[in-house]
């Protein structure tokens, strides 16, 4: 028999969300303003919003941002104190923003704890302050999302100077010397952060081809752009131990046969990240887990028990927060639509690094088209020689290049990698023009604003650099 005082710690509701991500809010929200009563659990007040605005996208490219506006005669530990300060300022007015575009739905309730199944339908969650709750619902979404993945490098997790990008991006002391372990685009993200902030900075990448998901002419102009600001790769280097001593971490790897050791302030793994199933109790909801831990769900994301779901990072898809909205429309159309949406529509998902010039991809490389058949043509031109696109010159920013790969028989886009200003939103028009079957002629001959970056278009697509032969 239910006591009335376990009556009151027991929620009931329509809907359970665990995790308070972009796909996990999206669908809190839309449901919520139905009508549909909704219990959304955080395992943490600091993470109202998902990791996006929290410990991710936004402060990383704030510090990007303020990251350029040091001037030479700028204190670098002054400068980057007030940096800091300012995307913090930033992050609470996005987390106390999520928090109550929610909380102030009737329909939607925000616990704060963690919660981990007890069976399909249910949830013990564990409050901060130990008092345990049970939440119960008909339909369950899992918007958990990922954590860092730190190797099993000797002494590596007991260094008093290892540092995660979260760590980065909230500590006020900026590092002297900072190492980078993985050449990712995560790794090299905050090299080019934290270069430009005044720290020196070795990657240490174990592969010996940098950037190996785009083509060698594409990422030997980033290496370029990195290494003309100082940032230190070392290509082929295998982490064998970190010691901790009187002036810093010694990092000690092997490249070539040969042992080499480089001192840090702080040791940064960017080796990916895993999804955060850990604790949840999958098991007793009957959900079953790839050998990563991550959830193993169907185009339409539906888990081993179909009255549950599992968005965003968690489910082993690509890690993107738009990703994530993208899986909170197929979520939302399997509840209260007419269920056709699925993972299978996603065409052509563009990437960006936000470096500086930040380096935006697209579709296949020119490797990959033509393992897949393509005969391809391909257009290429250096930023600084592309005379339509005036804004380069202006913004002063002339460095990398632009890269088309277009299918020789139909003018079809198959893929695109720029690196340069403004590719961030540059590449999202190329996508789109992918998605919809716009040729690369109609592309250049279409009409942007002027000056804009857009109008580079106008010309690169003709610069051809090499076109297979008929067959």
């Amino acid at each position: 028999m239910t006591t009335r005082a376990e009556e009151q710690r027991t929620l009931r509701a329509d809907v359970l969300v665990i995790g308070f991500g972009k796909g996990g809010k999206t669908a809190a929200r839309a449901l919520g303003r139905l009508g549909r009563t909704v219990v959304l659990v955080e395992e943490s007040e600091r993470m109202y919003g998902g990791t996006c605005p929290n410990v991710g996208c936004v402060p990383s490219k704030g510090m990007v941002h303020h990251s350029r506006l040091r001037r030479p005669d700028d204190d670098p530990q002054a400068f980057f104190e007030q940096a800091v300060a300012k995307v913090q300022d930033v992050r609470e007015f996005m987390r106390k923003g999520n928090y109550e575009s929610l909380n102030a739905l009737e329909t939607v309730t925000i616990v704060t704890g963690r919660a981990e199944f007890t069976d399909p339908h249910t949830v013990s969650i564990t409050r901060q302050d130990g008092e345990r709750l049970t939440a119960t619902a008909e339909t369950i979404l899992i918007n958990a999302g990922s954590r860092p993945v730190v190797p099993n490098v000797p002494g590596l997790r007991a260094s008093t100077h290892l540092v995660s990008s979260t760590d980065l991006l909230e500590r006020t002391r900026l590092p002297k010397r900072l190492v980078v372990i993985g050449g990712g685009y995560l790794g090299l993200e905050f090299a080019s952060i934290y270069r430009a902030f005044g720290s020196e900075v070795t990657v240490l990448a174990r592969g010996g081809h940098f950037l190996p998901r785009v083509d060698a002419d594409v990422a030997e102009a980033v290496r370029r752009v990195l290494t003309d600001e100082g940032v230190e790769i070392v290509l082929g280097a295998r982490v064998r131990e970190v010691r901790d001593d009187e002036n810093g971490a010694a990092v000690v790897y092997d490249l070539d046969g040969a042992e080499h050791t480089v001192t840090a302030d702080a040791v940064l793994p960017a080796t990916g990240r895993t999804p955060d199933t850990a604790g949840l109790g999958l098991e007793a909801a009957g959900v079953h887990t790839a050998a990563d831990g991550a959830i193993e769900v169907d185009e339409h994301l539906r888990t081993s028990q179909s009255h549950i779901f599992a968005l965003g990072d968690v489910n082993g898809g690509p890690k993107f927060t738009y990703i994530s909205l993208d899986d909170s429309r197929i979520v939302l159309d399997q509840l209260i639509g007419d269920g056709r949406r699925s993972t299978t529509d996603r065409v052509a998902v563009p990437n960006t690094v936000f470096l500086t010039p930040p380096l935006a991809t697209v579709g296949m490389t020119e490797r990959e088209a033509r393992e897949a058949g393509h005969r391809v043509r391909i257009a290429r031109e250096d930023v600084a020689d592309i005379l339509a696109m005036p804004r380069a010159y202006a913004v002063e920013e002339k460095r990398g290049l632009m890269k088309f790969v277009i299918d020789a028989d139909t003018d079809l886009i198959l893929g695109a990698a720029l690196l340069s200003v403004d590719a961030q939103e540059l590449v999202n028009t190329v996508a789109l023009a992918m998605r919809h079957g716009i040729t690369a002629s109609d592309l250049r001959d279409a009409v942007y604003t002027h000056p804009s970056s857009t109008e580079a278009f106008n010309e690169v697509p003709t610069v051809v650099v090499h076109e297979d032969a008929p067959a």
